[in-house]
């Protein structure tokens, strides 16, 4: 037999057991409760799309290409009351408090009806989740609540990211490659807070968002030393809405422009910046791109449950297509060149689904959510009443020893290969599931033929949606290369990745 020293240094041999698979280490890990409430989730998302989304999708798509300026704010206000912008937001801050591997599989029933709706819904968690990892505890809370204000108050209050750049698109999420684009959003330290100069593009949500959360440069030639998150809301001075592009897909999710001139960021808006970070262990170079990596670890996965709706989609509009056309004498699903492409399109399905699961168990295991899923804190916020936290989390989420402690815990605690296995799983949801959701896609409107393209069939405004999957979130092709970084260089002592 194999001693447990034996086992230790053969199981941490490349691969190594632990980047291998993520989900064993985590099923035992995980409350039984959990199960329940994604199910519950999973329910919830159904009855949204028989109720709202299949009903207004394809309509919401016409009237979105004969007037590229509209703001589907009649959508967002239905999304807002069905309470779908506080679900995962902690208890704590205010939120429902459901678990964040759930969102996942929410979000890919949505996406199976229609991603431009989920993003909707889906991109106002990168706002938060871009906030939370900042861990500025005060302003995490001062924001969520605001989120939850606007539910209350029927009037919705979105967060979206604000990153890319006119001259640095991929570039901006990588430490190793800002250097390299043409970064030109300044944030200039001044007395009492932040001056922000320059724009956003291609900013999901932005014009449909009340908070932003924007990341700038103190000192535009070393970007990624001089990283800073600044909380900008609408009606700040200096800051306005430029245009908004008009997309071939996911026309609903408007991608838009945000120009700052001038504007004034107090230091009570200051999420993040490198004199807040001076007693961590990583320099501020490091910390940027932890902070990155807690957000992108998180959303890609998102991204590929947005790919695993848009393939299942794909499937489903195929299927019925070949369940009612008949083809020489007898049903096209009783071809068996037919049921050989449907089993092809339901394992392009499947397979991206265990993408995005196996990194939402890295993530609950090394991940930005990770305390949450420790049993006894999940209970104790599950089962915790909501007033309670209302009435005692508030003051105490103002005190500078709680984002201090979180700091701490979560960028300290994070060791440099739990970083590398979920970015790096992440990568490979990103990739993967979006390449299989595209060639559902193909295959669906193969197989339709000229039916495949006509608007009332779905088919064809799936693979219009789907195509914007592979850009955002870091293309497809910078995902690859920071897989290849997380999980095959660091056995690869020769290996050098964002050289050239």
């Amino acid at each position: 037999m194999i001693s447990r020293k034996e086992t230790k240094a053969y199981a941490n041999q490349p691969p190594r057991f632990d980047d291998m698979i993520c989900s064993l280490p985590a099923a035992p890990k995980i409350p039984k409760a959990m199960v329940k409430e994604t199910r519950k989730v999973v329910a919830l998302a159904r009855k949204f799309n028989q109720e709202v989304v299949r009903p207004r999708a394809l309509e919401l798509d016409r009237r979105m290409h004969e007037d590229p300026d509209y703001l589907p704010w009649d959508m967002v206000e239905t999304i807002n009351d069905w309470g779908l912008y506080t679900l995962w937001i902690p208890k704590v801050f205010g939120g429902k408090g459901y678990n964040m591997p759930s969102m996942c599989y929410f979000i890919e029933e949505i996406a199976s009806a229609c991603l431009s709706i989920a993003n909707l819904i889906g991109v106002h968690y990168l706002g938060v989740c871009t906030l939370t990892s900042t861990w500025n505890m005060r302003l995490i809370n001062h924001i969520c609540r605001e989120v939850t204000l606007g539910e209350k108050n029927h009037t919705p209050c979105l967060i979206t990211l604000a990153i890319t750049e006119p001259g640095a698109g991929t570039d901006v999420e990588e430490t190793d490659l800002i250097g390299k684009g043409n970064i030109t959003c300044h944030a200039e330290k001044v007395a009492g807070g932040y001056r922000l100069n320059g724009s956003k593009i291609f900013i999901s949500n932005g014009h449909v968002s009340t908070w932003h959360m924007v990341v700038a440069y103190s000192d535009l030639k070393k970007p990624a030393d001089t990283t800073v998150v600044l909380a900008v809301k609408n009606g700040t001075p200096g800051f306005s809405f430029g245009r908004k592009e008009h997309k071939l897909g996911q026309k609903a999710c408007p991608a838009s422009e945000l120009i700052f001139r001038d504007c004034f960021v107090p230091d009570e808006f200051v999420c993040l910046d490198p004199s807040q970070v001076t007693a961590s262990q990583r320099p501020p170079r490091e910390i940027a791109m932890q902070m990155i990596d807690y957000v992108v670890s998180a959303t890609r996965a998102g991204v590929g449950a947005f790919a695993t709706g848009a393939a299942r989609g794909a499937f489903e509009a195929a299927l019925n297509f070949a369940s009612t056309t008949v083809v020489a004498g007898k049903p096209l699903i009783n071809h068996e060149w037919a049921q050989c492409r449907l089993a092809e399109m339901y394992k392009n399905v499947t397979l991206s689904r265990l993408t995005y699961v196996e990194t939402n168990y890295a993530n609950g295991l090394h991940g930005a959510f990770r305390e949450l899923q420790k049993k006894p804190m999940y209970y104790y916020y599950k089962f915790m009443p909501a007033k309670f936290f209302d009435k005692i989390m508030p003051p105490l989420m103002n005190k500078p020893f709680m984002t201090r402690l979180s700091r701490k815990v979560q960028m300290d605690g994070q060791t440099d290969d739990e970083m590398h296995r979920t970015s790096g799983w992440a990568s490979l949801s990103k990739f993967g599931a979006t390449d299989l959701g595209v060639k559902n896609c193909q295959m669906a409107l193969e197989m339709m033929g000229q039916n495949g393209l006509r608007h009332d069939r779905g088919a064809e405004k799936i693979l219009r949606d789907a195509k914007l999957l592979q850009i955002y979130e870091g293309t497809n092709q910078l995902n690859r290369l920071n897989l290849f970084k997380c999980l095959i260089a660091v056995d690869c002592p020769q290996a050098t990745v964002f050289d050239e």
